[in-house]
């Protein structure tokens, strides 16, 4: 029976109250907890040291050559180029304790001649969300960040347009293209962008078969995410999912005032990103902890809206073994209440080539939280690619295709050839590591 909430005492309408009221009274406890963690701080001092950390921190500071690709509805999607031989020195004061230095950096530079690495950021992220692994591969491979759909520096997408994983598959393709048209990659995705890195596959495994050379699932999951609890008691976690689109599409129709309440609730909001984004949210340094909070402030909320349903409808499973067995990193926090690590070990199950690493007390954003065990894992898999066969060229055709039409964005226009590795072939042998 479809519940409509409505007035009076209607079965839906009370059905949609007792889900709401279940999932408020989790929710509730959840941040009355963090609340209570800072009642003994005055709020006037937590914002000047917001503001001065925001000042002091280097952190999303980084810049590389920009450029534009257009995903096949009109949307400019922005990218940054890291050349080997067109790093700015003056960058390097950026770099922060603890970072590797580019040339240094283990393995990178015995990486395949010509592999450009595309990072694909997450959910309510943006590309200066990698900058520790920036900050370590900088000089060492030819690298490309890229912003998301409506998230950082791309253009927001049409009002009302559905966001799917499959559309952000496409939107890499397009990216790809545009910054990388011709030599191996290594797909770096961490969180929403590795299902990005799913989707491409599941659309183009032509592409994939031709010009991959090693991928590194970060966080991230294929599918299943309506089990997940985020730490929640299971009857809160469901009947919080159930309530939570409808919340989030209420929340995106007042915009403007919910901004502000953003900003007049920022202790609280400050607690719960570092409680879901981190293992161990007391060791992590403030600087990156307010970064995190930066990076997350700046989605708008009908952003946040447009995006959640696709969460659900990500499955992407069957599309793992086109990436055959090159190289793969499949990395995750063991503490990760968003995309816990057994969605990481079923990924690297279905991956021949994958090295699984699964980090000892870390959380969802495990690429701020351990940089250096991330940047050492990252460095280590561009060393495994020596081994590759030789890459082609999907270089887009001299002539321009159709007005409104995009081959980048047309999956029909990329069919697997006849030499695209069967689902599971060349299996390989699979190593799994704890990190502490």
């Amino acid at each position: 029976m479809s519940e409509q909430p409505g007035g009076g005492g209607s079965p839906g309408s009370g059905g949609w109250v007792r889900h709401a009221g279940v999932a408020g009274a989790a929710i509730g406890l959840l941040a009355a907890g963090v609340a209570v963690e800072r009642l003994t701080v005055n709020r006037t001092v937590r914002r000047r040291a917001r503001a001065a950390l925001d000042a002091a921190g280097p952190y999303g500071s980084l810049r590389g050559t920009p450029g534009t690709a257009v995903a096949a509805d009109g949307t400019e999607l922005h990218y940054e180029i890291d050349e080997i031989d067109e790093i700015d020195e003056a960058d390097e004061a950026d770099e922060t304790d603890g970072e590797l230095d580019g040339a240094d950096a283990p393995g990178a530079a015995d990486a395949t001649p010509g592999v450009t690495v595309v990072f694909s950021h997450g959910y309510c992220l943006s590309q200066d969300s990698w900058h520790f692994q920036r900050a370590a591969l900088r000089g060492a491979v030819r690298s490309v960040y890229w912003d998301q759909r409506s998230h950082g520096r791309s253009a927001r997408a049409a009002a009302g347009e559905p966001v799917s994983i499959d559309r952000l598959g496409r939107d890499l393709k397009a990216v790809l293209d545009a910054a990388v048209p011709e030599g191996p990659v290594v797909l770096v995705g961490h969180s929403m962008g590795g299902m990005t890195m799913m989707a491409l596959a599941d659309q183009y495994p032509g592409f994939v078969a031709e010009r991959v050379a090693g991928v590194a699932f970060i966080g991230t999951s294929a599918g299943g995410l309506t089990e997940v609890t985020y730490g929640l008691p299971a009857v809160g976690a469901r009947a919080a999912r159930r309530v939570l689109p409808g919340v989030l599409r209420a929340l995106a129709a007042q915009t403007e005032l919910v901004e502000r309440g953003r900003r007049a609730t920022a202790d609280l909001f400050a607690g719960l990103v570092r409680r879901y984004s981190f293992g161990s949210p007391g060791d992590v340094d403030p600087g990156v902890a307010r970064f995190a909070e930066r990076l997350i402030e700046a989605v708008p909320v009908d952003v946040v809206a447009d995006f959640y349903p696709a969460f659900a409808e990500h499955e992407k499973a069957a599309a793992l073994p086109y990436f055959g067995d090159v190289p793969a990193l499949v990395l995750a926090g063991d503490r990760d209440q968003l995309t816990p690590h057994g969605h990481s070990e079923r990924i690297a199950a279905a991956l021949p080539g994958a090295t699984l690493v699964v980090v000892e007390n870390a959380g969802h954003l495990v690429t701020l939280e351990r940089p250096e065990l991330v940047d050492e894992q990252l460095a280590g898999l561009l060393a495994r690619t020596r081994t590759i066969r030789s890459h082609g060229s999907t270089a887009p055709p001299d002539s321009p295709p159709a007005a409104g039409s995009s081959a980048a964005d047309d999956p029909a226009a990329d069919n697997p050839s006849a030499d695209t590795p069967a689902p599971g072939a060349g299996r390989r042998s699979r190593a799994r590591r704890r990190h502490r």
